[in-house]
């Protein structure tokens, strides 16, 4: 009885080391700046054909705050999609794809124009077949495998009509947030 509960107590100690561990310099070398540059082009190509928009948010550990009180990546995310506003758009159809490597997590957080279009089920597998790629360090792979999926259920329901474009109404390049 011991054993269980003196592992429970020193998981927020190894998830911590875990996350200051994984630095910048670790997600510089998972995503340089070249990849960096490909996927915000993906993204901006991909926007060109739908009124949606998608920001890309990678970190390297969670802040201190969070690691302390067991939040999760995706607490992390939602509270990302509120600060980066990637709900403040006039369709509400944004859609945030969040990277965390220090426990190479991918979580996907979309506004409510397009989740009232797609299930929950189709997120959730989504995010499920990027795991792969995330487990086997193919950060930049995974991470175009989201834009490309994300961009596809964009375009399927809220497709540009001829003559239409976007107005980019946030950002296409990638942010990276630095430890806290």
């Amino acid at each position: 009885m011991n054993k269980p509960e003196r592992h429970i107590a020193s998981h927020p100690l190894l998830r911590l080391l875990r996350h200051r561990w994984v630095d910048e310099t670790a997600l510089a070398r998972a995503l340089p700046s070249a990849a960096l540059l490909r996927l915000q082009e993906r993204v901006r190509v991909g926007e060109a054909t739908h009124s949606g928009e998608v920001r890309v948010c990678m970190e390297a550990g969670l802040p201190w705050s969070y690691i302390a009180r067991r939040a999760s990546a995706r607490e992390r995310a939602i509270s990302v999609f509120g600060k980066l506003r990637v709900w403040d758009t006039e369709h509400n159809n944004g859609v945030l794809i969040y990277l965390l490597l220090a426990e190479r997590q991918i979580e996907v957080v979309a506004d409510r124009g397009i989740t009232r279009c797609v299930p929950q089920p189709v997120w959730d597998s989504l995010v499920q077949a990027l795991q792969v790629a995330l487990r086997n360090s193919q950060f930049e792979a995974g991470l175009q495998q989201a834009v490309d999926a994300v961009n596809a259920l964009l375009q399927q329901h809220f497709a540009l009509q001829e003559g239409q474009s976007n107005p980019n109404e946030l950002a296409d390049a990638p942010v990276t947030l630095l430890g806290s």
